[in-house]
């Protein structure tokens, strides 16, 4: 059967998808890009904040124009499984995280395949530059920040085995991987739940030694868990770039304890200047809210002022939503949402120099890139540094060259310009 497949939401449940449309190619399905063509057609679904789910609903609709057997599957399928059933009747199946485990048992029959097979790593299918892959080394999440509904779509954490992830790193690397970045809610807190310790150190280390890996990225890695094991092991990687993806939330300490974040803002700077003495390269990438239940003036200023201290070179920043079902949800001294979007352009403009102060001191300098696109009709290039993550939320590098490059290929670029968010080159022979 032809089945065209929508992935909504975060790379994490890119994952799932890519481990699902590699199910369907093992039991002899064909994938198809096009949704005029699909018989069949799975969306798989976010449902972490409003944005998301009305994305995730218009998607569901968008696509029942194209097929008649519409799956939904996802977060949103997860969170309001009868919901859909009920207000979507024409959808042909709704399959909530918790029922992946049956999910080729449901397939089989829906789409008329001959053989279940099973839902396992090994059959997972690159959906984008086959170069470059998520390696999900947990699910789930037992921080329950205040604002965040995760732990009510996906449960308490589980740790995939150590075993596990090197061996799907393995399967990775036999397919032509070079880089791989590692993902989870809470990617620090990895093996806690399983080895009764933070095991993230030890996974990097058996991480080095998978031959054709060149880069290896860490993405959401929670302040109070980066401990000196874990910056040791880093440091003492040729194959871990010095990527440092904390996200804070906010600087006012009486705001993170609402929100119930472990540690300080003091905890935090103090911790971002020992990884700018251990690694003259890092890069500090971080994710703010602003505008949470009774977030005053004064709060917001202590959050202005903590980013320019630090000067983060990646900052993600959004105005909070309420979610139900969570514990911000019912907290009193909602912020006026003009007043939350009035502080979010403030806040993204002062970023904004920082970034482009940031690019600035680059040029002159030489840098890896990881090339991934030539543009047409000319000589130049699109990569990404060791400073720029796979996610379409940092910058890249763009470069000339006077000979052909293949995509996949790491090269050295001199920086000769920048701009907010993109480096300008040449190929350095």
């Amino acid at each position: 059967m032809k089945i065209g497949f929508v992935s909504l939401g975060c790379s994490k449940n890119l994952v799932d998808s890519e481990e699902m449309m590699g199910m369907l190619k093992a039991a002899g399905h064909i994938l198809v890009a096009d949704p005029r063509q699909a018989e069949a057609i799975i969306v798989n679904t976010c449902g972490f904040i409003n944005p998301a789910k009305e994305e995730s609903i218009n998607t569901i609709f968008e696509m029942l124009r194209y097929a008649d057997k519409i799956i939904v599957t996802g977060c949103l399928a997860q969170r309001y499984e009868e919901e859909i059933r009920q207000e979507i009747p024409e959808v042909a199946a709704v399959v909530p995280i918790r029922d992946y485990p049956k999910l080729p048992e449901i397939l089989k029959d829906l789409l008329e395949q001959e053989s279940e097979v099973p839902y396992i790593n090994a059959y997972r299918t690159i959906s984008g530059n086959p170069w470059s892959a998520y390696v999900k080394i947990s699910d789930g999440c037992t921080n329950h920040c205040a604002f965040c509904a995760i732990p009510l779509i996906r449960g308490d954490q589980h740790s995939k085995t150590i075993e596990e992830v090197v061996e799907e790193a393995k399967f990775l690397a036999a397919n032509g991987v070079k880089e791989l970045t590692l993902i989870a809610q809470d990617t620090t807190k990895f093996g806690l739940d399983n080895y009764d310790q933070l095991m993230l150190a030890k996974l990097l280390r058996e991480l080095e030694d998978i031959d054709g890996i060149h880069w290896i990225r860490i993405l959401y890695m929670y302040p109070d868990e980066i401990e000196d094991e874990l910056l040791d092991a880093m440091a003492a990687s040729k194959k871990v770039v010095p990527y440092f993806d904390i996200p804070m939330q906010h600087a006012s300490n009486r705001l993170l304890k609402k929100m119930n974040r472990r540690g300080t803002k003091e905890d935090v700077l103090a911790l971002t200047k020992k990884i700018r003495e251990m690694f003259p390269q890092a890069v500090l990438r971080t994710t703010v809210i602003v505008g949470f239940p009774t977030e005053t003036e004064e709060d917001f200023e202590e959050l202005i002022d903590f980013i320019e201290e630090i000067k983060w070179d990646r900052l993600g920043a959004f105005t909070f939503s309420c979610e139900e079902g969570t514990t911000a949800a019912l907290m009193d001294g909602e912020v006026d949402e003009a007043v939350a979007q009035s502080r979010l352009d403030r806040l993204m403009e002062i970023q904004r120099e920082i970034s482009l102060n940031s690019n600035r001191a680059k040029i002159g300098s030489v840098v890896e890139v990881l090339v991934e696109e030539k543009e047409a009709l000319n000589n130049r290039y699109r990569g990404r540094s060791a400073a720029d993550a796979p996610d379409e939320v940092d910058g890249q590098v763009i470069f000339t060259s006077d000979r052909p490059l293949e995509c996949g290929t790491f090269v050295n670029v001199r920086i000769t310009d920048a701009s907010q968010y993109d480096l300008i080159g040449t190929l350095e022979d």
